[in-house]
């Protein structure tokens, strides 16, 4: 095995500085609080070193009477630095002097007219750090898209996240450089990030295997892991040489070294040191010491290595890796292997034996599942809890459905409220289920989505119940008509309109104004909850007949009706608007009419004219005499008349 360190690996300028400028205020200030304001550098190790000499990391400067607050490597908004400096707070500025110098730039660009863009991740703490310099109004962008959507600008000043890799800061900057008519670009990538991502990269080129230290979530770390994965197969980022895995990289031939801008040298060296100062006995020893022993019915944390769609391969810190064929994987035939895990994955798994024949342990994430699942489900039996179920097909009686990785039985008479004909469209669907039979011992496992139905309705109806007022205009549907009235489900509880307040006008039967089915806007007319009874009116939400016909109508207008009434004195009219008006036995005729019925019969339809409207008590007096007296010949004057001078001088 061949190790090769990049070149220009490990601390930069700016947090070297840093360190050593933390570590000297730490030993000069022993009797005074020393605060650095969130972590010095993106390094877990060495933040726990500077811990233990003194150094308290806090995330806001709110509670702070006194002491020495220290800015970290990355720097910090304009503001949060003013307002450490009015609390009259000691200021350490540890800010590398690299991002200090982007501060300035973007400041004094800002000042002059231009709008600033940074190219760079908006949550990176030191791109927060630069926005707080130009009044927190850059426009940030990672991605080409961002880019491209960015509006336009007479004057634009660009800069670059310190840590970013130089081919994306010139295909990003490329395009905002259409985005202005003057645009100023400056690369404020560190001249160190740039020399350790082309080492890195040359590096990576040529060995089997390269390992990348730093700290997880250190910015220029994972750009190099990034790099390092677009030339080489096998790249591992670790923290510590404990982190090695060295039954792995025990394959190698040749492996690569390079570490981020927050790693110290003695990490670097203690990585270095585990590969290349022992021998191979000693290696294999060391190997030999970290794996686990393991035996059948062991419940294991493995990382997967790769994934097939028959398989998934799983690393077990075992001298055999360990394989979950897609039978041991789910209960669910139809579950890709893929869609639940990629490689990097960490997994509990069941060991269902050590020699599959071929040398790999046997795993199982299904028998895994199923023992956990059956406690769960056994605490959500007892906590009586809603759960969610997988239908996996219907069978005799029923749904058989997966939850937790363990089959269980939905009877039919429990999916639904509703009477449910071909269970098959259920296949595939998610339900909401509770378990109504639980038997850990007989794996019985009985659910129920119905209940969850139930439950949710009966909260429905609370709410819809604590929802009603008299007058309140809510939408319904018609369940079913009878004699007296309509029923109307207005949200999982029946109201009944009575036939008298469907319509304006009388009717003989509900069917005449509504069917089932019909959705209908109706008002509250009185409810009593003690008695689940609720009054409904329709015609409540509709116009009233009488104040249609004042709007339409007036004396002399001529309307069609029919006759719904005969009296003696009279025959009442129903016209157009639904309103009843009165034709007097004397107004039926210019004949004599002895009685209404000589000459008018129930459901004849009469053309009338309306000769009085009394808005006071809403009458309307009708005529068809009237009408027969327009049709008389009208007088002379309203005649055309063809007399000549002859004919006047005969009649004198």
């Amino acid at each position: 095995m061949k190790i090769y360190i990049a070149e220009h690996a490990g601390y930069c300028f700016g947090v070297k500085r840093a360190v050593e400028m933390a570590e000297k205020i730490l030993e000069e200030s022993v009797d005074m609080p020393i605060y650095s304001l969130g972590p010095l550098i993106h390094n877990p190790q060495v933040v726990e070193y500077l811990n233990s000499k003194g150094l308290k990391v806090i995330d806001k400067i709110e509670g702070v009477d006194n002491g020495k607050i220290i800015i970290r490597a990355h720097g910090v908004p304009y503001s949060l630095q003013k307002k450490i400096e009015d609390l009259d707070l000691e200021l350490i500025d540890c800010t590398c002097p690299y991002v200090k110098a982007v501060h300035k730039r973007v400041r004094e660009y800002r000042d002059n007219g231009y709008k600033i863009v940074i190219i760079g991740d908006k949550n990176h703490p030191e791109v927060i750090g630069i926005n707080g310099w130009c009044n927190d109004e850059a426009i940030i962008i990672n991605e080409e898209e961002e880019a491209k959507d960015m509006p336009r600008y007479d004057k634009i000043c660009v800069v670059s996240q310190t840590t970013n890799r130089l081919e994306k800061f010139e295909r990003l900057s490329n395009i905002v450089m259409e985005k202005g008519n003057e645009v100023k670009v400056f690369n404020t990538i560190c001249n160190a990030t740039n020399l350790r991502q082309t080492a890195c990269e040359k590096l990576a080129k040529k060995v089997d295997a390269m390992i990348v230290i730093g700290g997880y979530n250190s910015s220029n770390t994972n750009k190099l892991a990034e790099i390092s994965k677009r030339y080489c197969n096998n790249v591992y980022h670790i923290e510590l040489y404990k982190d090695l895995p060295l039954q792995e990289i025990r394959k190698f031939n040749t492996i690569g070294i390079t570490a981020g801008a927050s790693t110290p040298d003695w990490i670097i060296k203690e990585v270095v040191d585990t590969m290349n100062n022992i021998n191979n006995n000693e290696i294999m020893e060391a190997i030999e010491n970290t794996l686990v022993q393991i035996h059948r019915g062991d419940i294991l944390k493995g990382k997967v290595i790769y994934v097939t769609d028959e398989e998934i391969m799983v690393n077990i810190n075992y001298k055999s890796d360990g394989i979950i064929t897609k039978d041991e994987l789910s209960n669910d035939p139809d579950i890709n292997p893929k869609d639940l895990y990629k490689e990097g994955d960490e997994i509990e798994v069941y060991v269902v034996k050590l020699d599959d024949g071929e040398g790999n342990v046997v795993l199982s994430r299904r028998r895994f599942e199923a023992i956990r699942g059956w406690e769960e489900l056994e605490r959500a039996y007892k906590n009586n809890e809603i759960i969610e179920c997988k239908v996996i097909t219907d069978v005799k009686g029923g749904l058989s459905v997966l939850v937790n990785g363990i089959n269980g039985f939905m009877p039919a008479s429990q999916i639904s409220l509703e009477y449910v004909n071909d269970l098959s469209l259920y296949k595939g669907k998610k339900l909401s289920a509770k378990i109504i039979d639980f038997d850990r011992g007989r794996r019985r496992l009985i659910l129920s989505s119905k209940e969850v139905e139930k439950m949710e309705l009966e909260k429905k109806i609370d709410e819809l119940w604590n929802s009603l007022e008299v007058g309140k205009t809510i939408e319904g549907r018609v369940e079913r008509l009878t004699n007296f009235g309509a029923f109307v489900d207005i949200g999982g509880v029946d109201g009944l309109i009575h036939i008298s307040d469907l319509s304006w006008t009388r009717i003989n039967h509900p069917s005449e104004v509504v069917k089932v089915g019909d959705k209908v806007q109706v008002q509250v007319l009185d409810f009593d909850r003690d008695r689940n009874r609720i009054s409904l009116g329709l015609k409540q939400t509709l116009p009233q007949p009488w104040d249609i016909f004042i709007e339409n109508r007036k004396v002399g207008d001529v309307i069609s009706g029919k006759v719904v009434n005969i009296l003696d004195f009279g025959a009442f009219v129903r016209l157009e608007e639904g309103v009843d008006g009165l034709i007097h036995v004397s107004q039926i005729s210019k004949e004599h009419v002895n009685k209404p019925s000589d000459r008018l019969e129930v459901g004849q339809n009469v053309t009338v004219k309306i000769i009085d409207i009394n808005e006071e008590d809403e009458r309307i007096s009708l005529s068809m005499k009237a009408l027969e007296e327009d049709m008389e010949v009208e007088p002379l004057e309203n005649q055309d008349i063809d007399v000549t001078i002859e004919d006047i001088a005969k009649n004198e």
